[in-house]
């Protein structure tokens, strides 16, 4: 049974000792593989997940099965929340994108705690909201940044979840971001040529984040001083 000062889940960190006590006997260990589902679509799931190391991504999906993300979960949050507004499915899905592991909770048990400890249910709430800014502001990026201010963010997002090393093909990146590989290509060689990033097959290494933070400007930023304020953790790996 982990203990609160052996996880790394900055929520179940930041979750009071009466509340986490609750919680620790019935959560989990899982591996969790590149691709792995967390959240189907249009499905109710059993569990939520905390994220202990990894990174997992909320996508929307057409009913031609076109798909972009919408949503960054890392070691500061948990898959499958919805749960905590009574919703036990969704038409989003939820996958890892960067292999790690974590800790799967029953939905009933959740449900258990956030009745009986409004504390515990003030902290979850929080995150929700922290996760729907960030979703405002991937909508804000789409809209009205281009490929490379989006790329820059996108980048920033990641490494804030995974650190330095981003093991990311080309490919995945422009499924995630909704625009074609070689737009993706082009822009990392800009990023490349002035030593923002270095990028290999399978792998971005970030090199400078200030300067993806000039080039992402106001499309970063906001969601994560948001979690950080409502949290009271820092957002970073």
């Amino acid at each position: 049974m982990p203990t609160q000062n052996s996880v790394r889940n900055l929520l179940l960190r930041a979750a009071t000792p009466d509340a986490f006590a609750m919680l620790a006997p019935h959560l989990q260990p899982i591996e969790l593989p590149l691709r792995f589902t967390l959240v189907e679509q249009n499905e109710p799931h059993n569990s939520v997940c905390f994220l202990e190391r990894g990174l997992a991504s909320v996508v929307a999906i057409t009913e031609e099965e076109e798909m972009v993300e919408v949503g960054h979960i890392g070691f500061e949050g948990a898959t499958g929340l919805h749960a905590a507004l009574h919703a036990h499915q969704s038409p989003s899905k939820t996958f890892m994108q960067g292999e790690g592991h974590g800790f799967l909770l029953p939905v009933p048990v959740l449900e258990a705690v956030l009745e009986t400890l409004p504390d515990f249910r003030t902290l979850i709430l929080r995150y929700v909201h922290s996760a729907n800014i960030q979703v405002t502001y991937t909508a804000l990026a789409n809209a009205r940044f281009s490929i490379y201010e989006r790329l820059a963010r996108w980048l920033l997002m990641c490494q804030d979840r995974l650190g330095d090393d981003l093991g990311l093909t080309h490919q995945f990146l422009s499924i995630m971001l909704g625009v074609r590989r070689s737009g993706i290509t082009d822009q990392l060689h800009l990023l490349e040529g002035i030593g923002a990033v270095r990028s290999t097959r399978g792998n971005i290494r970030i090199l400078d984040r200030e300067k993806l933070k000039e080039i992402a400007g106001g499309s970063y930023g906001v969601a994560e001083r948001e979690y950080e304020r409502l949290i009271g953790a820092r957002l970073r790996f």
